[in-house]
């Protein structure tokens, strides 16, 4: 769904009024499906747009065509930016169709929509293969962000410790179906998972917030740190071609794959924190890959096998005619 696309389907039917979904494919130059999939997407966001079944119907605003925002209502308004804003980050035609839009708003509207189309943000790009529901805290914090209040939080680590602290918040990011707060804190702007949020509880305290804070490039400097973590290995192998889109999904962005074949195989470049984690998940892969450097990797997957081969000869549960002495 492309934020430039709902503002422009949102502008056509204020000026016509009323427009069937292929009518408004033709004029975006999208599929009927798509078109009717925008117009309920705008919908279910709470714009005032309704479909008219029957002869002469289509989808229209309430309250008939109008030239500018003016007819929408604060709470619209937020819904609107609500939704176009986080599609909008990559791309910079949508961008400009948000600043027309928020032109068009009144301006007493205006610095709440603002801020609800820099609330959140959604990073596309995979960290490894889970997935997550979307928690129910999140609107809850969403509405933190765009009020501009703090909230105090009781959080529970990945030692699985339990703290209290009161934060402004700044920003949510959805990174591959794991939403993340960003937040300003007594040591500066943190990051807090929000599967990990205990509770969340808004103060009538005012947040305090750079004026200089953008969610996306505060966010990226974030990815920026966590990618030098789980990048500090770099392997090299050779794979079938057919291969490597499954690499790709298990090590996501941290799999590099070279132009040229060598005799017939790919060249892929593989990262991860340790060699040790490498090895492991690529282990599964037998003799079905190779790995051309660094030692330390081939030595973690030696072993890893010389393992397996103990733990899984004789008879099962013997634990094999040696008992290993590390396990991966």
């Amino acid at each position: 769904m492309r934020a430039d696309r709902l503002v422009a389907a949102l502008l056509i039917m204020q000026a016509r009024g009323r427009v069937t979904a292929a009518e408004l494919a033709d004029e975006l130059e999208v599929s009927v499906a798509t078109a009717r999939r925008d117009l309920e997407a705008l919908s279910a966001a709470g714009i005032p747009v309704y479909p008219q079944p029957g002869r002469g119907g289509g989808w229209s605003l309430l309250g008939g065509a109008r030239t500018d925002l003016s007819g929408l209502s604060a709470t619209e308004a937020q819904a609107l930016f609500l939704l176009v804003g986080p599609a909008a980050a990559g791309s910079d035609e949508a961008k400009a169709a948000l600043r027309k839009l928020l032109r068009a708003l009144p301006q007493t509207f205006r610095a709440a929509a603002e801020a609800a189309a820099g609330a959140t943000m959604i990073d596309p790009v995979r960290w490894g293969d889970r997935a997550r529901h979307r928690p129910q805290m999140v609107d809850q914090l969403q509405a933190a962000v765009i009020s501009r209040c703090k909230v105090r939080l009781v959080y529970m680590n990945g030692a699985r410790e339990r703290t209290e602290r009161l934060v402004d918040p700044w920003g949510l990011v959805d990174k591959d179906d794991i939403w993340n707060l960003l937040a300003g804190t007594e040591r500066g702007q943190r990051t807090f998972r929000v599967d990990r949020i205990i509770t969340a509880d808004p103060t009538d305290q005012p947040a305090d917030r750079p004026d200089d804070f953008t969610l996306h490039d505060a966010w990226h400097h974030v990815v920026d740190e966590v990618e030098q973590r789980r990048s500090r290995t770099w392997a090299t192998v050779l794979i079938e071609a057919r291969f490597v889109p499954v690499l790709r999904t298990q090590f996501g962005r941290h799999c590099r794959t070279d132009a040229a074949l060598h005799h017939g195989r790919a060249r892929v470049h593989l990262a991860a924190p340790t060699p040790l984690d490498i090895a492991r998940t690529l282990a599964g892969w037998g003799a079905a890959i190779e790995v051309i450097d660094p030692p330390s990797v081939r030595a973690e997957l030696a072993r890893i096998g010389a393992e397996l081969t103990s733990r899984n000869t004789g008879e099962p549960g013997s634990g094999g005619p040696h008992q290993a002495t590390r396990t991966p």
